[in-house]
Parts: C-alpha cells; sequence; structure tokens
C-alpha cells in the first residue's frame, strides 16, 4: 500500500446513464464540489432513457461540468492527485464520453487514472457519509455505528437499489481495500425499472419513483394482495456454491400490476391521466393536482405496489444480513430515495439493533463524489487504470 501523498484531491467523473456529472473530494470523505447535470426533462419525453440522446448530451455537457466542479471546489488540474471515471456497467456510449475524456485529461496532466465500479460507487456514497458521521436517518446513533465499521470491523450487507440494479453485497475492508461479494441479484427487472414501468401503465410521469412514492402514501397498501413468489434455482433455494440465494425478480408484480388494470377495466382513466399531465407538465408527484387525477382504486393499487416491493426488498436484504453475519447495513441507488423503503428499512433495523444507513437525497441518485470515494482506496493502494481502460457496459462487482 503507497502511502498517501499530494493533495488527496481526486477529480470523478461520472456519466454510467443519463447524468453528467463530476466532483472534487479530499482523501475520500470530504466533498469540495458534486456537479450533476441531468436530463430527465429530455428522457421523460419518450418514458425512458435513449442511449443515443444520452451519449448527445453527455458530449455537450461533460466540458462545462468538470469547470464547474473545479470552480466549485476551488483547486487548479495541477492540484489533483489522481483523475477517477467510471467504467461500467452501464450505458456503452454514455460510459465512452467520460472514459475518453478522463484518459484524455490525465495523458495532459500526467496524473494517474482510476477506473470505478458504478455499483461500488453507490456503496462508497454512504460509507463517505457515515464517516463523517452524516446521514440523513433520524438516529445519530446509526450513522454512527455504522461509521465505526468502515474501519474494518465488517462484513457489512450493501444493497444497491436503482433503475438499473438490485444487488446485495457483503463488502469487507482489509488495511483499506475493500473487496465484495455477491448474494443476491435481480433475475429480470431492477427494482427502480419496475417502478418506472408501472408508472408507465397507470400513465404517470417519468422517472416512475417518485410518482409512486407520492401517490402511495394516499392509498391503502393492504388493498391488493400482491405477492412475491420464491425464485427456484436449478440447485432449489441455493446459489452454485451451496450459500443461501437471496435474488430478486421484479417482472411479475408488474405483470399483475397489467393485469389488475385489465381486470378493472382502468384504460380509460390511465389514458386520461396521461393525457392531462401532458398537458399539465409543471404539476409535481405530491401535488393535489397529480392526485386529483387517481381515484381511490388506482391510489389503492399504487400503495399496495410499492408496499408489496418494499417488503420484498427488505425480506431479502435482512435475510441476507442474518445468514452472512453482518454486522451493519447500507442501503444506496436511488431506490434508497424513497420515502417508505426508509421508514420500515430503519423500524427492522431498529427492532433487530442492526446498524443501517442511506445516503443524503443528493447522493442517492447518480453522482461524481461517490466515484470518488470508492477511488481513494484504489488510489492508495496504488490501484490505477492502465491505457487500455474502456467501457465495460456489463462490469460485475466481486464474486458470487
Amino acid at each position: 500500500m503507497r502511502e498517501r501523498a499530494g493533495t488527496g484531491l481526486i477529480l470523478a467523473i461520472e456519466s454510467s446513464c443519463d447524468e453528467t456529472a463530476a466532483a472534487v473530494v479530499r482523501g475520500g470523505r470530504e466533498a469540495l464540489s458534486n456537479v450533476v447535470a441531468s436530463q430527465i426533462n429530455l428522457h421523460a419525453n419518450y418514458g425512458g432513457v435513449v442511449p443515443e440522446l444520452a451519449s448527445r448530451e453527455h458530449l455537450r455537457n461533460i466540458v462545462p461540468v468538470v469547470r464547474e466542479a473545479m470552480s466549485r471546489a476551488g483547486v487548479q488540474f495541477d492540484d489533483l492527485d489522481a483523475v477517477a471515471v467510471t467504467e461500467g456497467p452501464g450505458l456503452a456510449g454514455a460510459l465512452l464520453v467520460g472514459i475518453t475524456y478522463a484518459k484524455a485529461l490525465t495523458l495532459g496532466l500526467d496524473k494517474p487514472l482510476i477506473g470505478v465500479n458504478h455499483l461500488e460507487g453507490h456503496i462508497h456514497a454512504v460509507l463517505m457519509e457515515a464517516s463523517q458521521q452524516v446521514s440523513e436517518s433520524a438516529s445519530q446513533r446509526v450513522s454512527e455505528s455504522v461509521g465505526q465499521r468502515v474501519g474494518g470491523e465488517a462484513p457489512l450487507l450493501a444493497l444497491v437499489v436503482s433503475g438499473g440494479h438490485t444487488h446485495l453485497y457483503l463488502a469487507e475492508s482489509s488495511e483499506g481495500v475493500w473487496r465484495y461479494r455477491n448474494v443476491g441479484r435481480t433475475v429480470d427487472d431492477a427494482a427502480g425499472e419496475a417502478y418506472d414501468k408501472v408508472a408507465k401503465l397507470l400513465g404517470l410521469g417519468y422517472p416512475g419513483g417518485p410518482w409512486i412514492d407520492a401517490l402511495a402514501r394516499r392509498g391503502n397498501p393492504r388493498a391488493v394482495p400482491f405477492r412475491f413468489q420464491p425464485i427456484k434455482h436449478r440447485g432449489g433455494a441455493h446459489d452454485v456454491d451451496g450459500a443461501p440465494s437471496f435474488d430478486f425478480s421484479f417482472s411479475g408484480i408488474k405483470t399483475a400490476v397489467l393485469r389488475y388494470i385489465e381486470t378493472n377495466h382502468m384504460r380509460e382513466s390511465v389514458e386520461a391521466r396521461r393525457t392531462a399531465l401532458a398537458k399539465h407538465p409543471e404539476w409535481k408527484p405530491g401535488s393535489d393536482e397529480a392526485a386529483g387525477l387517481c381515484d381511490e382504486q388506482t391510489l389503492d393499487m399504487i400503495a399496495s405496489f410499492q408496499y408489496a416491493v418494499v417488503g420484498n426488498l427488505l425480506r431479502q436484504a435482512f435475510g441476507a444480513a442474518e445468514a452472512f453475519g453482518a454486522r451493519g447495513m447500507v442501503v444506496s441507488g436511488g431506490v434508497a430515495a424513497n420515502s417508505e423503503l426508509r421508514r420500515r428499512f430503519q423500524a427492522e433495523a431498529d427492532k433487530r439493533g442492526l446498524p443501517v444507513a442511506f445516503p443524503s437525497l443528493a447522493l442517492s441518485t447518480d453522482n461524481a463524489a461517490m466515484i470518488a470515494a470508492a477511488a481513494w482506496p484504489k488510489f492508495v493502494a496504488g490501484e490505477v487504470a492502465s491505457d487500455a481502460l474502456g467501457a465495460t457496459p456489463q462490469l460485475r462487482l466481486g464474486g458470487s
């Protein structure tokens, strides 16, 4: 392991999907800047991310976003110790924009380049804030407890849940180097993807997560008995190594929602809602105007959908934590911003006496500060990328 030297400043770039982001972080903990250029309004017109459009917008945004991040941090390029960039997983074209820019920058500056797995970044978003004893949780004790475990008292159980990913990892640190074991994954749709697809089926806006979260508060979560069936593997309820399996599947509940809409003749109201929201893009998910477009049956179905999805995430995550003897849990990714998920996970963790931490809302979605935080241990250990670094859309984190 190399000695920490220089300024400790890392400029990180994230462009794995539809957010162009850059951040300057000192020592993997102190975010001096964190700039994100969102493409949500563009892709909302299509009900999802269009890869070609995302790449084009990254090309437009990458230079001004990096300049803004450096300006806000009040540093010069020569002050940097290294540049970090997301190498995968993600959209190939989008990843290439960030990687190409980062490689050119490090070549010109003669600085090391560090490739970071996007999923590891999400985990380190929580670890970074926990190490500072900063948390959006109501319990400061929880943040402090998880933060104490960052120093190597792991294993931690990490749930990464977003629009593109739903994974469970055992994360362990030895002499500052983090290692991961994948102990659960989605076999089809990610949880956030299910939110988006169900919102689209109901004529709601994109992304679907904020719409479902806001409207679910107005419905009865037990009105519709959505169920998750156990996932059958070739070896039974275990993976290929004989360890318990904690995989996820969200395509079934999406199909159940579609069947419910058709059985209850809700198509007409869905189209009316879609038309009304197209005419009033200013209506927000939590507004009375948006809620007024949904009758009681629709609100109950939305609440029941969310209740079932969060319940499944909770059962699998805490089941894995118990099975593998985790002494703390972190929950990260875009779906970690969901209010019901935070409330129910916190309540279950308190009941079990298991520390749990979430990222702040700003660090739940894709950002570059988390990439810099994950890059810091690699920089200290001398794990720098070669000239051959390229985009790896299906990049995995850890072994299974």
